[in-house]
């Protein structure tokens, strides 16, 4: 307790005399081991607002309490605050920070580091000298640029170890690749290496995006090329010039103006945030990348956003002075400007991107979901839990609702989850013994403890999370239940609007409404939960009254009770039927006398509606 407080009193006084300059800051637990790391604009202010208990949520307590120094480091400007974040970030590899999910399966350009390089796919990125393009996260991209290579291009596809000395030695030996047009040959000597490098510097000019400049020098060239008799040359350069521009035209997605900008767009699924990235130039799309975040803390959408600018502007060397971005970021980088477009070419591009994000999160739950169809539902449940703050995933659910007209026939239903699926064979139905009528609390007070104290006395299992269908009322009722046996259950209410739709989620004493995301998977669970508990509760007071109106008319019959009325029902399934019925089949199913009571009552009802 001591050493705690020790902790706390240092702590209050590093966050006193932190300065108020833009800076990166650590936070390290007793081991001096890197927890966390953040960026600010003011250091200060940003530190100090982790120590306010009063906006604390349950994530930044927990982060609190393990910190036990803090390290910081002032640097001039806000950008060079996010740079030294994601450099510290990847050094550290703090608990508590954001992941990046490692892009080890997305494929790369690579052109290898030889006198006669090869250009090739690859999914290995080694550090031997040689440059890589890339990753790809969109296949189509990846092989229109290795398309556009093997078209314009001449050079070799082979493993020989090309240097001028095994050329010399006369080693090797053409192969098909060569006889077929494919390969200039250099390992027998028909081409230097540096005419073979020419082709490799183009190559690299269309992997950074640079074809308009490259297009442009050809077509002087060609012009040379043909004022000095030369047209052979000529025409060997104007079918790679053809394939280049024919590419670009293909790959030309807005304006040829739009040249040199970066595009961003962002959308988010409970802890997984995902970023597509886009790079246009001269009107093409030459970079393309989605990838996602885990959030460990409570990050907002901005604050993931800077960190994916500066990951890919770091990754991709990109030099774009526009950023299209899906909201205005209050945080400004030298010489770089933030557009939110509304119309017109950007606009298109930002629904590009955010298009590809929003196919991106959808393929890969979908891709989770087929490998482990438990997941989905195990994971909808850990993210209630971690929702509502539960210590516990919330594996076993069950839900209440209550149904009756004007109080009459009052009946209760429970509906039970397993893992996020509906549990039937536990399903229950309850008749409302208490008279409580249409008092809902009353009735629901009954049915919880029926519930709970039958599960006690068989020693069946507890809810881990008890949902009632109705507000702060019913929520009062099931902890009153709870407290009185003696139990200690998670209680929760969905509640509904005027349209009689599900709404939200209350949790907690006293009760308040949880953030939970109208259009998400967990939300749909839970409308599913309460669209389900109402429909069982409706299907059983349906019945109910039915029965009930099918007794009162067959019990009318003088001699008849409610016995008889049921074993005719049963055989007949209906009034009508029994009052179709001829005396044999009435006497089979009730006996002689009562099946003649039943033929005559029907047969004079009969009569007297004729005579009518």
């Amino acid at each position: 307790m001591k050493e705690k407080e020790t902790y706390e009193k240092r702590l209050k006084l590093i966050v006193q005399n932190l300065p108020e300059r833009p800076g990166c800051y650590q936070y390290l637990d007793e081991q001096g081991v890197v927890i966390y790391v953040g960026k600010a604009k003011n250091l200060k202010r940003r530190v100090s607002s982790y120590f306010i208990k009063e906006s604390q949520t349950r994530k930044t307590k927990i982060l609190v309490s393990r910190i036990a120094d803090i390290k910081y480091v002032v640097v001039e400007t806000e950008w060079d605050a996010f740079l030294l974040e994601n450099n510290l970030i990847k050094q550290h590899k703090p608990r508590y920070n954001i992941l990046l999910k490692d892009d080890k399966t997305y494929p790369s350009i690579c052109i290898t580091d030889e006198e006669f390089p090869r250009v090739f796919k690859t999914r290995k990125i080694i550090r031997n000298g040689s440059e890589y393009y890339g990753p790809y996260s969109h296949m189509g991209t990846l092989n229109g640029m290795l398309e556009i290579v093997s078209h314009a291009y001449k050079i070799r596809t082979c493993r020989l170890p090309l240097t001028e000395k095994n050329i010399k030695s006369g080693k090797f030996k053409e192969c098909l690749q060569y006889h077929i047009k494919r390969c200039p040959a250099p390992c027998i000597g028909l081409v230097t290496a540096d005419e073979y490098n020419v082709q490799i510097r183009e190559i690299r000019e269309i992997l950074k995006g640079n074809s308009k400049e490259l297009t442009r020098n050809m077509l002087q060239k060609m012009k040379d090329l043909s004022a000095e008799m030369r047209f052979e040359e000529a025409q060997a350069l104007k079918l790679r010039y053809d394939t280049i521009t024919e590419f670009s035209e293909k790959s030309r997605v807005v304006d040829i103006g739009l040249d040199n900008v970066d595009v961003y767009s962002i959308d988010n699924d409970e802890d997984v945030i995902f970023v597509n990235y886009l790079h246009v130039s001269d009107g093409c799309i030459n970079q393309a990348f989605t990838f996602e975040y885990k959030r460990k803390m409570d990050e907002t959408l901005e604050e993931m956003l800077m960190m994916a600018v500066v990951e890919m502007r770091n990754r991709y060397h990109s030099t774009a002075r526009e950023i299209i971005v899906p909201f205005m970021p209050e945080t400004e980088f030298e010489g770089v400007t933030w557009t939110v477009p509304q119309r017109g070419e950007k606009k298109k591009l930002l629904d590009l991107s955010a298009l590809n994000v929003k196919q991106y999160r959808a393929d890969r739950l979908k891709r989770s979901d087929k490998l482990n169809p438990e997941q989905k539902q195990l994971r909808l449940m850990r993210s209630l839990g971690k929702t509502l703050g539960m210590e516990k995933t919330p594996l076993r659910i069950e839900c209440f609702d209550i149904s009756h007209i004007s109080g009459t026939d009052a009946v209760a239903a429970c509906v039970v989850y397993e893992n996020g699926k509906p549990s039937r064979k536990d399903y229950r139905l309850y008749n409302i013994k208490s008279g409580a009528g249409g008092d809902d609390y009353g009735s629901m007070y009954e049915v919880l403890t029926r519930r709970w104290r039958r599960a006690l006395e068989e020693t069946g299992p507890l809810p881990d999370l008890v949902i009632v269908d109705g507000g702060k009322g019913q929520m009062s009722i099931a902890k009153e239940v709870a407290e009185n046996l003696g139990i200690k259950i998670n209680i929760a209410g969905l509640v509904k609007n005027s349209r009689h739709k599900t709404e939200g989620l209350l949790y907690g004493f006293p009760q308040s409404q949880v953030g939970i995301k109208p259009d998400g998977e967990l939300f749909r669970l839970l409308e599913q939960m309460q669209e389900e508990v109402h429909r069982v509760a409706i299907t059983f007071h349906k019945k109910k009254r039915s029965k009930k109106l099918i007794k009162t008319e067959l019990t009318e019959i003088k001699g008849i009770g409610e016995k008889t009325a049921e074993l005719l029902i049963k055989r007949f399934k209906s009034v009508k039927r029994v009052a179709e019925a001829n005396i044999e089949e009435l006497t089979e199913t009730v006996g002689k006398a009562k099946g003649k009571i039943i033929f005559d009552w029907f047969q004079n009802e009969s009569s007297n509606t004729k005579s009518i």
